[in-house]
This record gives structure tokens, sequence and C-alpha cells, in this order.
């Protein structure tokens, strides 16, 4: 599902340059759980853009589903992402004068679902999640957690054959985590892949696989 051979990446920094990933090696098979695991500045959250499409690459090769990902024009680059890949953030990315199934359908909005479709998709997804009577609440109704789980729906709703997950648990309390955790653990259980970008060690230990980076470089992978 995702090959990458040898991917380096930089960046300026006034006049400095920075060496953020260096001559990575990362094959992640169709349906696994894995978690990346890095210190603030490790490089974690670069490699997730890399995967999903929303950072280039200096050098090496990125495969994504037997696709090589390198120099995609933004058309080309926004098609793949909404094809293969559901995006879950820290901070949620709810948008705030959307209620919650409007927040789910978006994705579909973009892949030109008919609105009644596409509210019926999201409303099942909602159903699924256990937030079906919080449809028509406004993100800042929800709690935090409530909110997350707004956020794996619409990441789960155009099924997607890829989840990224950047530090998904980042601003919940320990309880809401681990929950949320469970989640993408019954996702995996699915087919889909998962992929979660965490510091927290806690996290890591309940996912099938763990990928350490340090420095921008991959110091253990078991």
């Amino acid at each position: 599902m995702i090959r990458i051979q040898n991917l380096n990446k930089s960046y300026v920094v006034g006049n400095t340059e920075m060496h953020v990933l260096k001559n990575l090696e990362v094959h992640i098979q169709a349906g696994e759980l894995v978690s990346i695991m890095g210190s603030s500045g490790s490089g974690k959250s670069t490699l997730l853009n890399i995967i999903g499409i929303l950072d280039s690459y200096d050098a090496g090769e990125y495969y994504l589903d037997n696709v090589l990902i390198k120099n995609l024009n933004e058309s080309k680059a926004a098609r793949l992402r909404n094809q293969l890949i559901g995006f879950v953030f820290q901070s949620f990315n709810l948008i705030s004068f959307k209620n919650a199934m409007e927040n789910v359908a978006l994705p579909l909005y973009y892949q030109k679902v008919s609105r009644k479709e596409r509210n019926k998709r999201a409303l099942a997804y909602l159903d699924k999640l256990g937030l079906l009577e919080w449809a028509e609440h406004m993100p800042n109704e929800l709690s935090g957690g409530q909110q997350q789980r707004v956020a794996i729906a619409r990441a789960m709703v155009s099924e997607p054959k890829i989840i990224l997950a950047d530090e998904p648990t980042g601003a919940l309390d320990s309880k809401t985590s681990h929950d949320v955790i469970s989640l993408f653990r019954e996702i995996h259980q699915t087919g889909i892949t998962v992929i979660i970008v965490t510091h927290e060690s806690d996290i890591a230990e309940r996912t099938k696989r763990v990928i350490q980076i340090r420095d921008g470089a991959i110091i253990a992978d078991v």
C-alpha cells in the first residue's frame, strides 16, 4: 500500500538548511495498524504529510497503492487524496458553522455526490460512532471526544483505503484518548490501513507496529 525508498526532505529556514527526513525506508502493507512515534521536531508529522500528499519530498521514491507520488499537479494530488485517504487531526478541524452531519458529509461534496446521498451516508457513519442524536449539533456544542468522533466519521465517509491521524489524542483526556484509539482499532479490523502519529508511548503500544523516528531517521521498527 505504501512504499517509501531512500526518501529525503529538507527545509530552508533563514540561511540554514534543515534536513528533516534522512534516507527513510518504510513499507506499510494494506490493512496494517501502525504508529509513527517521535518527539517534537523528529520529522514524524512531515512524513505523515508526505504520505498524505500534503507535502512534497526532495529525493527518493514514494509509491501509494502502486502509484509513484512525485511532481503531481494539485488537481491530481487532490483526486488521489479524495479517493484513497481520510485525515484526522489533533485540533479536529471541524467547520464551525456546519453541524456534525454537514461536517461528515463534506468529503462527499468534493466527490460530487448528491446532497441527499451524502447526508444519508453521513448519518450512517454518525450512527456507527454513536453520535446520531448529535447530528444537527454544531461543533461548539460537542465535547472534545465527540468532536474527534465526528472527525473520524468524516475521514471514513468516503470509504478510503488509508486513514492518517496526526496526534489524534493530543487534545483529549486519557480516558477519551483510549476510547478514540479503540475506535481506530475497530476501523483497522475492517481492513483499512491506519497510521497514527503520536508522541505518547501508551497510544503507540496499542497499535500493531511502532515506527520510531529521531532527528529525521528511523531508529526502530517493531
